[in-house]
C-alpha cells in the first residue's frame, strides 16, 4: 500500500543519477518504476536524458514524443498533458523529445534556471491526484538538466557498475549531491547506492563491492543487480524486464530492489525532517 504520512508530500521525487554513463541508470529507472507499480504504487517516470533511452525502453516511438520533458521544463506544456500511458498499469511516462538536447542553452538564460523543474513538480507532488513516486532518469553528466532534477528531488539513487573506473564517477556524484544540498536543496538525501552489472564469476566485482560497502556502509543497498543478458535485451523490445522475461535473474533482482527501496522509504518517513 502507498505510504501515508501527513508531514510528507503526496508523492516522493526520486532522481536516478550518475555522472558516468553506462552504469545501468536508465535500466534502474525503468525497472524500479515498473516493480513499484506491480506492488500497488503509482509512478511517473520522467525521461530527462536527451538520448531518450527510458522512452525507448518503454516502447514510446520517437515520432510521438512531442509535448514531453522538454515542453514540461520549458513551461510550454503542463504536467498532466505531458503524461503517456505505458504497458505497466500505474506507470506513466513523460518522454524525452528532440528539443531536450537544446534545453541546456535555453535554461542558461532563464530566471530561476536551477529551479524550473522543482517549481513545476512542487504543486504536483502535493496534489490530490499525485502519483506515489516521480522517478527522474537524469542525463549522464552534470548539466542544467541534471541540476534541475537534483534540486527538485527528495532523494537520489546512484547506480554503480561493479568496476574500478566507476568508483571515480561515484566520488564525483556524491560530491555534487553535497554541493547541491549546501546551496540549492538542503533536504536532498542520498537514498542509496545500487551495485549493477555484478558478475560473481570474477573477483573484480567482489573487490569493488567490498570497497564500496567498506566506505559507504549502510548507504549501499543489499540488493545487487547481476549482469544479465535478458536485462540488456528488454529495452530493444520496449518493455521492462518483468514483462520481457518474468523469470529472469534481472526480474528477480529488481523485484528484490523494489522491496528494499520501499523498506528504506519507511525509514525516511520516520526520520526527523523527512519529507520536508
Amino acid at each position: 500500500m502507498p505510504i501515508i504520512d501527513p508531514d510528507r508530500p503526496a508523492c516522493r521525487i526520486i532522481a536516478v543519477a550518475n555522472q558516468k554513463g553506462g552504469v545501468g541508470k536508465t535500466t534502474t529507472a525503468i525497472n524500479l518504476s515498473s516493480a513499484l507499480c506491480q506492488r500497488g504504487h503509482t509512478v511517473t517516470l520522467i525521461d530527462l536524458d536527451p538520448q531518450g533511452n527510458a522512452s525507448t525502453g518503454l516502447g514510446i516511438d520517437r515520432a510521438v514524443r512531442h509535448q514531453g520533458s522538454y515542453a514540461l521544463i520549458s513551461g510550454a506544456t503542463p504536467y498532466r498533458s505531458s503524461l503517456r500511458p505505458t504497458a505497466i498499469p500505474g506507470l506513466s511516462l513523460i518522454p524525452a523529445e528532440a528539443g531536450l538536447a537544446g534545453a541546456e542553452v535555453e535554461l542558461v538564460m532563464s530566471d530561476r534556471r536551477e529551479f524550473r523543474l522543482r517549481d513545476i513538480l512542487a504543486p504536483v507532488s502535493y496534489g490530490n491526484a499525485a502519483p506515489n513516486f516521480i522517478v527522474i532518469d537524469c542525463p549522464p553528466s552534470l548539466n542544467l538538466l541534471s541540476l534541475n532534477a537534483l534540486v527538485s528531488a527528495h532523494a537520489v539513487i546512484i547506480p554503480l557498475q561493479a568496476e574500478f573506473l566507476a568508483l571515480e564517477g561515484l566520488t564525483q556524484v556524491t560530491a555534487t549531491i553535497d554541493r547541491i544540498r549546501k546551496s540549492l536543496n538542503p533536504t536532498l538525501a542520498l537514498h542509496g547506492i545500487l551495485l549493477t552489472m555484478v558478475d560473481r564469476r570474477n573477483n573484480l566485482s567482489e573487490l569493488v563491492e567490498a570497497d564500496v560497502r567498506g566506505f559507504f556502509g549502510g548507504k549501499v543497498y543489499q540488493t545487487i543487480i547481476p549482469r544479465n543478458v535478458r536485462l540488456s535485451e528488454a529495452p530493444s523490445h520496449g518493455t521492462p524486464i518483468s514483462l520481457y522475461d518474468a523469470k529472469s535473474a534481472g526480474t528477480l533482482a529488481y523485484a528484490q530492489f523494489a522491496e528494499e527501496f520501499l523498506a528504506r522509504e519507511m525509514t525516511f518517513a520516520t526520520a526527523p525532517g523527512a519529507g520536508t
